[in-house]
């Protein structure tokens, strides 16, 4: 898709997905976790006007000049045949796989959008991003993200052999709240960090819908009379996904 500009023709919707994390190797099998996530695409294709996939896709994901990490083949297949058919795919990066680069785009026909992007889906006004680093708080995070997004430090991980990068990869993302923990994170009331960034934004230009993911934990919170945040959740210990049919924005469970 090369414009933030959406028409939805009678029985069409557009669906948000996040934090699939393809690649953890907690919770179900890795092939297991990949099939259904193609089940859901093969499911969702008859009636997509579009589908944003947004963010933290890939548990690790870093493009080397000329490698790729390996696998998640049918994941890969399924978008590139929504793509065949005429449906405009959209992939934001997370803080799991903000190392995309040209791959996606020159391969798939899929753009990538590293922040966070205003929508115009039929009459409503969508803002759409992953939600790493934003709101208030979380300066180590913040610190963190600018070192890893570094073009400098880009190239110097470019040059580790991808046996080593990768395997270092993996060994850090074992670490995360997504393979460690049971159950969602708990909720946080006003103190949402993107809720608060939602609020803000608001007060200086109005959305509809804010849609994000990064938190882990299914959400529809107010954050104006006629303006909503929704959350994503993520899809290893659940797969909730959001359906917007013109109208107006539902969560919707996937295989219970």
């Amino acid at each position: 898709m090369d414009k933030t500009n959406l028409d939805l023709k009678p029985g069409e919707k557009i669906y948000f997905a996040s934090d699939f994390h393809l690649g953890v190797t907690k919770g179900t099998h890795p092939s297991d976790h990949e099939k259904k996530i193609t089940r859901w695409l093969d499911q969702i294709k008859n009636d997509a006007a579009g589908v944003f996939l947004v963010g933290d896709i890939f548990d690790f994901w870093f493009e080397y000049k000329h490698v790729v990490p390996k696998g998640f083949i049918r994941f890969q297949g399924k978008l590139a045949e929504l793509v065949d058919l005429g449906i405009p795919v959209v992939l934001f990066t997370g803080n799991h796989d903000m190392w995309m680069f040209d791959y996606f785009p020159k391969h798939l026909g899929i753009p990538v959008i590293k922040n966070p992007t205003k929508f115009q889906i039929g009459q409503q006004y969508f803002l759409v991003g992953h939600g790493d680093g934003l709101g208030p708080g979380d300066r180590v995070y913040k610190i963190l993200k600018n070192i890893f997004a570094n073009k400098f430090c880009q190239w110097l991980f470019g040059w580790l052999h991808p046996n080593l990068g990768v395997a270092l990869a993996k060994y850090w993302s074992s670490k995360s709240r997504i393979s460690s923990a049971k159950s969602n994170d708990d909720f946080k009331g006003e103190k949402e960090r993107l809720l608060q960034y939602c609020k803000q934004i608001e007060i200086k230009e109005h959305h509809d819908y804010y849609v994000f993911g990064h938190r882990h934990l299914p959400l529809e919170l107010e954050v104006g009379e006629s303006s909503t945040y929704f959350n994503l959740g993520e899809w290893v210990h659940g797969s909730v996904y959001l359906i917007f049919d013109g109208k107006q924005c539902k969560l919707e469970q996937f295989e219970g």
